[in-house]
């Protein structure tokens, strides 16, 4: 029975061929020797020592994110401990550019002596006694028994247990490879019994020579702008950016552009990023909504906005401090707009908006529509624009010969803050338990820990009382004194108090023997039905209620008060 002519063709050896040699870049540009491994100069230069020493471990644990080489490496030392060739001394070689008599077999992981483990799989107590068991035989055709165990973090409690005493003496004939991206889960046991490398992330600059070699072979061509994007996407990780290189390859019509790799990961331009933080800068609130919806029509994903956002604020406060330390990825025009932008805001600005974008990424990655969570930050970014900094309220008090303002400011429940006393820690400075005497003073208590030892003493008036029980602290007799008792009469070792409901009966004898304590001193306290003053409570609330009512008239604070509107007074001392 024959084909129909509509019928389509079935596909012929030779195109059915070419479409299974193909392979990844990621697999087909995978190093074969240490020599073509990058960004791990001090692996590579160890292992060449120990290896010329003939200082070869008994274990190796290769940690490091993901794509940067462990597996890879692992085969390489593989071959590099089996290595044969006719002419060459019977011991281990890393110069293993040409193939060895094991080098094929173990590159295709299908030598009879090298066995690779997935962890990840092969998590359990018997998949490790089987280890246990073939460590002891010989091996059949090579140098050495290898055994590579990927993503090790992976095996169960007893699983490393098991391992222990094998991996801390093995036979002669037998290596150990593991291989992890979580190394803070591997037992200390396990670290101790192994020589450890950590394999670094890949600098961007390496990573887009890299690139540009590999195109050359693969005969495309790039901007350097479009390798540098794949770089940062990349995050140090060679595969990852070797796999979004070949993504971006099938979108390349002729030549591989910047525009064509944003379209494809969904970012944002410098330029497009820089329009963004001007209009932020200058309080624009619609140009900025303008430019963020611009973005994600585009197809950028307001997480990344954000992101690239705080990526473009950290460049330009490292411009301030560092001038000419431009990230890679920034063209010659975009360097020239860092660079007004960097000469244009202080670093106070800058800092703020560092802070407010980390936080708004993480408000827009839980936002159930990020896009809004990333217009109201936006907004708010645009209000705190036009706002003064403290330096400038600061600076405009003294040129108004306004006295230092005694003032503490909270505004949206953030941490009083007095702007002129030139506390440590930028003017913040910890509360600390105060109470106003009938004669205006402040007393600050002491904890019992700091107050220095003193030789006892009498007390002038009540309010020094309560003073040292705050100090003592002893909280509820505090707490009576100033709500729960009037004072009627008071001197030299006298105290007549009259009782308010709520008030324990054990006042009077418990605070005379306090007070016998304190002042080496016989006290009397007794009660009293006639009426006295107010409790100290209520008369120190009213005294705080006139300060303020009083210091708000300042024409300094008035001016702190038409700057920020919701600052609210939170409480007054005198300055020594």
């Amino acid at each position: 029975m024959s084909n129909s002519d509509n019928a389509p063709a079935l596909p012929t050896s030779e195109v059915l061929g070419k479409a299974q040699s193909y392979l990844v870049l990621a697999r087909k540009y995978r190093p074969q020797t240490l020599d073509d491994l990058i960004g791990q100069d001090i692996l590579v230069r160890t292992l060449r020592n120990a290896f010329a020493m003939d200082r070869i471990a008994q274990a190796y644990m290769l940690t490091g994110v993901r794509g940067v080489g462990k597996t890879t490496t692992a085969r390489i030392l593989a071959r590099a401990l089996n290595y044969e060739r006719d002419g060459l001394p019977d011991r281990p070689s890393l110069d293993i550019a040409e193939l060895g008599r094991h080098c094929q077999a173990i590159m295709d992981s299908r030598h009879v002596d090298v066995l690779e483990m997935d962890a990840a799989s092969n998590t359990g107590i018997d998949d490790i006694r089987e280890i246990i068991e073939a460590v002891r035989y010989k091996p059949a055709a090579a140098r050495y028994r290898v055994f590579i165990i990927d993503e090790v973090h992976m095996l169960s409690k007893s699983a490393f247990n098991g391992l222990l005493k094998t991996l801390e003496e093995p036979p002669p004939h037998v290596k150990f490879i593991f291989a992890t991206t979580e190394i803070r889960k591997v037992p200390v046991t396990i670290l101790s019994r192994c020589q450890r490398f950590d394999l670094r992330r890949v600098e961007p600059e390496v990573l887009s020579a890299h690139f540009a070699r590999i195109l050359e072979k693969e005969g495309y061509a790039a901007d350097d702008s479009a390798l540098a994007l794949i770089a940062r996407a990349a995050e140090g990780s060679v595969r990852d950016g070797l796999s979004l290189l070949d993504q971006a390859l099938t979108m390349a019509e002729g030549r591989l552009t910047a525009a064509a790799v944003l379209d494809m990961l969904g970012l944002s331009g410098r330029d497009a990023i820089f329009d963004l933080l001007e209009r932020i800068f200058d309080g624009d609130a619609a140009g900025a909504l303008t430019a963020l919806g611009a973005l994600n029509e585009r197809g950028a994903d307001p997480t990344l906005i954000i992101s690239d956002a705080a990526d473009a604020v950290h460049a330009l406060s490292r411009l301030k401090v560092l001038p000419g330390a431009y990230p890679h990825d920034l063209s010659a025009d975009d360097r020239a707009r860092a660079d007004r932008l960097a000469a244009s805001l202080p670093v106070p600005r800058l800092a703020m908006a560092w802070q407010m974008l980390l936080k708004g990424i993480d408000e827009a990655a839980r936002a159930p529509r990020p896009l809004a969570a990333a217009e109201m930050l936006v907004i708010r970014m645009c209000y705190t624009a036009q706002l003064p900094s403290p330096a400038d309220v600061i600076g405009e008090l003294k040129r108004g010969g306004g006295e230092r303002a005694p003032v503490r400011e909270s505004a949206s429940g953030a941490p009083a803050r007095d702007l002129a006393s030139g506390a440590p820690n930028g003017g913040f400075e910890p509360a600390r338990p105060r109470v106003l005497s009938s004669r205006g003073s402040e007393a600050v208590a002491q904890s019992s820990a700091e107050a220095p030892r003193e030789a006892p003493r009498s007390f002038a008036s009540f309010e020094e009382i309560v003073e040292k029980v705050r100090a003592a602290r002893d909280i509820m007799l505090q707490k009576a004194l100033e709500e729960r008792v009037e004072l009627v009469k008071f001197g030299p070792g006298f105290l007549e108090l009259r009782l308010l409901e709520g008030a324990p009966q054990s006042l009077a004898p418990e605070l005379a023997k306090k007070l016998q304590a304190w002042t080496g001193e016989r006290w009397i306290v007794s009660l009293s039905e006639e009426r006295g003053l107010p409790p100290l409570g209520a008369r120190m609330r009213d005294e705080k209620a006139q300060a303020k009512e009083e210091i708000r008239k300042h024409p300094a604070v008035k001016s702190i008060l038409h700057h920020f509107p919701d600052a609210e007074i939170t409480d007054v001392r005198k300055l020594d």
